[in-house]
């Protein structure tokens, strides 16, 4: 049996159920992805007070070391907070708010992992070359994801509608 809501001509011949399951565990796949990346970050992050050449860190560096912390440990509660959800949702025939909200914490995640990447890169130039070094990098890299994270989804979404997709 086809989804009566459905787009007509999307290829898909699956019920409503078999759509949501479908979805749930295509964001099942990307909120692992995130949790690799941040898990990454973070091991790295909990590493540095144990080097020696934390203590010499200035006190704008030490804050965004724990500006970085937080967000780490902030991202990986939301990356979390699906499974969470799911738990509390399992079997109550409520799989459309699940995917539904799941997909807005995912959205979430990525911004989060996003913020931890460029504090993280922005840590890491300004201990090795220098503040403006470090403000530059963080720049151009959040310039960066703000394209890859943000402007691409959309444009892609905007020429597929275009082009009747």
């Amino acid at each position: 049996m086809t989804d009566p809501d459905a787009p007509a001509g999307s290829g898909r011949n699956e019920t409503r159920e078999e759509q949501l399951d479908r979805n749930w565990m295509e964001l099942i796949q990307e909120l692992r992805v995130l949790q690799t990346g941040v898990q990454i970050l973070a091991g790295f992050l909990l590493t540095l007070p144990f080097q020696q050449r934390f203590e010499t860190l200035d006190d704008f560096q030490v804050t965004l070391y724990l500006v970085n912390v937080a967000l780490a440990a902030l991202t990986t509660a939301f990356i979390l907070l699906p499974v969470s959800v799911h738990r509390r949702l399992f079997r109550k025939r409520l799989k459309a708010t699940l995917v539904a909200s799941a997909d807005n914490i995912t959205k979430i995640a990525l911004g989060g992992v996003a913020a931890l990447s460029v504090g993280t890169a922005a840590l890491v130039f300004d201990v090795t070359a220098g503040r403006t070094v470090g403000l530059i990098a963080g720049g151009v890299l959040l310039a960066v994801l703000a394209i890859l994270l943000a402007y691409v989804p959309v444009h892609l979404h905007r020429r597929a509608k275009k082009e009747g997709g």
